[in-house]
């Protein structure tokens, strides 16, 4: 165990209890909403974690594909053992090195709400060449897909509802295109009122092409504070 990426260590232990329980009950969660289970991921859990299939890259917790890709290359994981060591950490979450701000909350999702995600990312952390499925709208519509910008932000047009950030249907109308960019790629520059500075990655600057970037703004400043479909 102490060759294994500090992600694996962390859930070695909680997932041999529970793959034995899952052999012995033979599946995880059948009836799951996993679309919306991806919705309420990219809102309760993308802040924190990376995950591919999401299009988040929150860095305070642990990179739910690298915590889980090896395992599943290794075949010691399957969906079903995935879905159930996400539910018991959602239930009883581990300590994030001593530090309270750096710890999940308990309960973040419950009851249906958690099966979904639980299902969510049973199906998809650590899979090779997982990637957020197509959306209409655009190539920027795209980009924000990707980056599960929805996670963070509402966006009508994108039928997105984050909450952590600010109503980008709220905010933007009326904004340039460069005070647009600036917003995306210097989030510290000017902090949305009622809103604490540091929460968005300051690293789209370098993670979006130039012409994603181009695609993301033109996106937004066309699309913020209409409705879906364009209305």
């Amino acid at each position: 165990m102490q060759n294994l990426p500090k992600p694996i260590r962390l859930l070695v232990p909680l997932a041999a209890l529970l793959a034995a329980v899952l052999v012995i009950s033979g599946c995880g969660t059948t009836n799951a909403d996993i679309a919306r289970g991806r919705i309420l991921f990219t809102q309760n859990c993308g802040t924190c974690h990376v995950m591919a299939q999401a299009g988040t890259s929150g860095t305070i917790g642990p990179n739910l594909d690298d915590a889980f890709s090896a395992a599943r290359e290794s075949g010691g994981f399957d969906a079903a053992t995935v879905e159930g060591i996400v539910k018991a950490q959602v239930d009883s979450p581990r300590p994030g090195n001593g530090n309270p701000m750096t710890t999940m909350p308990p309960h973040i999702v419950e009851g249906t709400d958690l099966d979904d995600v639980a299902a969510y990312v049973g199906k998809y952390a650590g899979v090779p060449g997982a990637k957020p499925p197509e959306v209409e709208g655009g190539a920027g519509a795209q980009v924000f897909a990707n980056n599960g910008c929805g996670g963070c932000h509402t966006l009508a047009a994108a039928n997105a509802g984050g909450t952590t950030g600010p109503d980008l249907d709220e905010v933007l109308p009326g904004q340039s295109d460069a005070e647009i960019e600036e917003s995306i790629v210097d989030p510290n520059a000017k902090i949305a009122q009622g809103y604490p500075p540091n929460v968005m990655p300051e690293t789209f600057k370098e993670s979006l092409s130039p012409e994603e970037l181009k695609e993301l703004v033109k996106y937004l400043s066309e699309s913020a504070g209409k409705k879906s479909g364009g209305e």
